[in-house]
């Protein structure tokens, strides 16, 4: 089979990029909106023939191949070198699917949601850039050119979440972002050098080759009881981590909210937060592998605790995005939870296939939420809640496409959410008992505070608005009805028969204990949230005196912000920067300061030896032959 066709779906969104980036004082913004769905469009088709022909032609004895497309770009030795092109195996053409799906339904909204913004071109443009580079990301043959097309898609984050430029908190936003995921990439290149150097290669299919020495021999040197490969792979899971808005490297997430709504479906809900997961997941069998999954051990109790930290504090914030995207940061916690409960005795592997599953099935029920979220936005032009109510007469369809995605990220049976979460949860309980019932109890959050947000718009109180809501136009309302459509089947999918890896022990389950008990606690969590909020009751202000302090600390997300603010700010700047800063100022710069205007000083002095008068040198030559001729008379006549 030829796959090689599979490099123009990175192209075309880069001759988007080119032709909308150079164009965009030319192009009419129509032209660039239909410019821009069609291209991603033709990705769409592409992917989609890519992962049809793959499942159904590409096993070779009942296992899923590998195809790759590369040349040598940069050669170090014979062993080291950094390669371009594209892989092609299960994860990559799921995540082909996810990106194209995303991509292409986000391109179709922003045709209504951004209509008549100055720079609507400019956004296509940007959007182009981000799909290149997360198709890039995805298809990458080796982890260095991951690591290229990974700091590609920070920086068209940073582009989309300060695409208003012009407003404070976005430029603020875009900056914070930026800042603190290069923190946490740092670690990721640390961890590719320390890699890369013990093991002489970048290449994904040495790395994870079971078989293969890498794996089988491991790396002699240790440090603090662990081998090298162990740092090496905790240092690249902080690159993950911050990309994937984990604890503590998450504080950027809640404040991209500034960027336009189809920015958040596209980046912050379902493709790039999901990278760190890719991540993980790409190098799955060197992280299973080694040290006894030690590595593994710690993505799986920081996606824990990540989980359960977002589902709390999401339970208490008013702005819809930023409930959003706290869900975002607990659901990705979820996936890297599901990976990280794949090293243990029995029913090994169930976690890998269980974060997979569930990154395919939180991309269309995330995505389909901000969407949701940003129509209703368009709607009233407000993000607060408190600002909205009995929304359903006016945004019928609306309203539809949101409680679908709220059941089905609900883990309501039947839903694509019911499936992909139960297969989390049947992994940890098998695996690890204690992240087995945080995962329980974020589940029964994660209902109670979807459905608090779906009461609150829909339902609650009957506003009085400036003008009466509409709903959104067709531009708008298609690709929404096409993502609840996938958010309600995409659990129907067998995917333990197609996420899966040579030589690794995958498998999955169904348990319908399990699934009676996670759907029990998240239907109490959906009951509560009726109580709570379908009509206005005086409950949930009771709740918050009830709570006091914790509430406040809850809404003010645990104060994590002002910490690393103070840190930054009292320890950083003024213990160490502001010193650093007066010596460079009083002293290196004083100092080179002082050079200068001594010799400036000096030439004032000097300079009237050069005055450019004849006399004035004929005067000094006969005076210094004089002077000379002295001195020779003197020395003879002694």
């Amino acid at each position: 089979m030829d796959f090689s066709y599979t490099v123009y779906i990175l192209l075309i969104p880069l001759a988007l990029f080119l032709i909308l980036g150079l164009g965009s004082k030319k192009i009419k913004p129509a032209i660039s909106g239909w410019l821009g769905s069609l291209g991603l469009g033709i990705a769409f088709i592409l992917s989609y023939y890519t992962a049809f022909q793959y499942f159904t032609n590409g096993k070779v004895n009942e296992v899923y191949q590998t195809f790759v497309y590369k040349y040598t770009w940069i050669n170090f030795t014979d062993q080291l070198h950094i390669d371009m092109g594209v892989l092609i195996d299960p994860i990559s053409v799921m995540m082909l699917v996810v990106v194209s799906t995303i991509s292409f339904m986000v391109h179709l909204y922003s045709r209504g949601y951004m209509k008549g913004d100055d720079g609507y071109t400019r956004f296509f443009a940007f959007l182009g850039l981000f799909s290149f580079s997360m198709f890039g990301l995805v298809l990458a043959t080796n982890i260095f050119q991951m690591y290229i097309f990974w700091e590609l898609v920070g920086v068209s984050s940073f582009l989309l979440i300060g695409y208003y430029y012009t407003k404070p908190s976005a430029v603020s936003a875009a900056k914070k972002a930026f800042i603190v995921t290069r923190f946490a990439d740092l670690g990721f290149l640390l961890g590719i050098l320390l890699l890369s150097y013990f093991t002489g290669t970048f290449d994904f299919q040495i790395l994870n080759d079971p078989e293969g020495a890498i794996i089988t021999q491991g790396v002699a040197q240790s440090f603090m009881g662990l081998s090298v490969i162990t740092w090496a792979l905790m240092l690249i899971f902080i690159g993950g981590a911050g990309k994937s808005a984990m604890f503590p490297l998450h504080i950027w997430l809640p404040d991209a909210m500034e960027g336009p709504t189809p920015v958040s479906a596209l980046i912050h809900a379902a493709t790039m937060v999901v990278a760190g997961v890719y991540l993980v997941a790409r190098m799955f069998p060197l992280f299973y592998f080694t040290d006894d999954g030690f590595a593994l051990q710690l993505v799986a109790y920081v996606g824990g605790f990540s989980s359960l930290f977002a589902a709390i504090i999401a339970l208490t914030q008013y702005d819809i995005k930023r409930v959003l995207a706290f869900s975002t940061m607990s659901q990705i916690g979820y996936m890297m939870l599901a990976l990280g409960v794949s090293k243990y005795e029995g029913h090994e592997g169930l976690g890998y296939m269980a974060s997979m599953f569930h990154l395919f099935t939180h991309a269309m029920f995330k995505a389909l939420l901000f969407l949701a979220a940003g129509s209703v936005i368009h709607a009233i032009h407000s993000n607060d809640m408190r600002d909205m109510g009995n929304l359903k007469k006016y945004m019928p369809i609306t309203h539809v496409v949101f409680l679908i995605a709220a059941l089905s990220i609900s883990g309501f049976p039947g839903f694509a959410g019911f499936f992909s979460k139960d297969e989390i949860l049947a992994a940890a309980f098998e695996n690890n008992m204690l992240l087995y019932i945080i995962g329980v109890f974020v589940a029964g959050l994660t209902a109670f505070y979807m459905f608090r947000l779906y009461f609150n718009i829909f339902w609650g109180k009957q506003t009085k608005y400036d003008h009466a809501p509409h709903e959104s136009p067709a531009s708008m309302t298609i690709p929404m009805i096409f993502l609840a459509f996938m958010s309600t089947f995409a659990g129907y999918i067998h995917f333990s028969e197609y996420i899966t890896a040579d030589r690794m022990p995958f498998e999955a389950h169904f348990n319908v204990t399990l699934a009676i008990v996670a759907s029990t606690v998240g239907l109490i969590g959906i009951i509560l949230a009726y109580i709570f909020y379908k009509k206005p009751t005086n409950l949930a202000d009771k709740m918050v005196a009830a709570f006091g302090s914790f509430y406040q600390w809850t809404y003010r997300k645990f104060y994590i912000d002002e910490i690393y603010l103070f840190v930054t700010k009292k320890i950083i700047f003024a213990r160490m920067a502001a010193p650093m800063a007066w010596f460079d100022k009083n002293v290196v710069d004083a100092s080179m300061i002082g050079i200068g205007n001594s010799t400036v000083k000096t030439s004032e002095k000097i300079k009237g030896i050069q005055s450019g008068k004849f006399q004035d040198y004929a005067m000094a030559f006969i005076g210094g032959a004089v002077v000379i001729a002295i001195i020779v008379f003197y020395i003879w006549t002694k």
